[in-house]
């Protein structure tokens, strides 16, 4: 018989069984939010209103409200989850990097390959991200600081393998990085650069950015 200590016993006893309306509520968000991905995409940001966007899910505007507070507050849960899972990705694609060149460019690689298929979204992100009301929220969102510090776990680590210099001004030079990496966005959305075109682009970014802290 399988001994079960005290805290064991009071952990399971913890756990509980979702039940059929707790159920039925996280479908409901999920179809709001898989309604408003597409209604951003299509529409903007300004364009997509709550009423569309019930109307897309199936559903009352009462119901998107019992989920979510407004517009803002659906868009943000949005923009975070893809945050999180581009973060996911850029950090694992740094990690196949031989050199701190390489690592940047394949987590920009990594960045644009991710919203490639939906630049739409990512041009309502932007035009979210640099509101006066919801800009500084998103911009400032842990996400979003997690997402930075990548570039700034990259330099430092080049630092201790001696690739870059000690004094290279690791946070200001991490900064510039990622601001050249958002940079080339709009190339993507309004001129319909390739992929190709923005790596060849980032490449000649990183190598700039990067050119005076190198040791040698």
């Amino acid at each position: 018989m399988k001994h079960v200590s005290p805290l064991e016993a009071a952990a399971e006893a913890k756990v509980k069984v979702p039940t059929r309306r707790a159920l039925a509520k996280q479908q409901t968000r999920g179809k709001v939010i898989a309604a408003a991905r597409r209604l951003f995409s299509e529409q903007g940001y300004e364009g997509a209103t709550i009423r569309d966007i019930a109307a897309a899910a199936g559903m009352s505007t009462g119901a998107v409200f019992a989920n979510f507070t407004d517009k803002s507050d659906l868009f943000r849960e949005i923009f975070v989850s893809d945050v999180i899972a581009l973060t996911e990705a850029m950090r694992d694609a740094a990690q196949r990097g031989r050199t701190v060149e390489d690592s940047l460019l394949r987590m920009f690689q990594a960045g644009y390959a991710f919203y490639k298929n939906q630049l739409p979204l990512a041009r309502a992100a932007f035009t979210v991200s640099w509101s006066p009301e919801e800009g500084p929220m998103l911009r400032n969102h842990a996400a979003v600081l997690e997402l930075q510090e990548l570039i700034v776990d990259q330099l430092n680590a080049a630092v201790d393998r001696g690739e870059l210099r000690q004094e290279s001004e690791v946070k200001l030079r991490a900064a510039m990085l990622f601001d050249a990496y958002l940079s080339n966005f709009p190339q993507a959305i309004f001129q319909g650069w390739s992929l190709e075109a923005l790596q060849a682009r980032a490449r000649d970014q990183i190598r700039i950015l990067l050119a005076g802290a190198r040791r040698g």
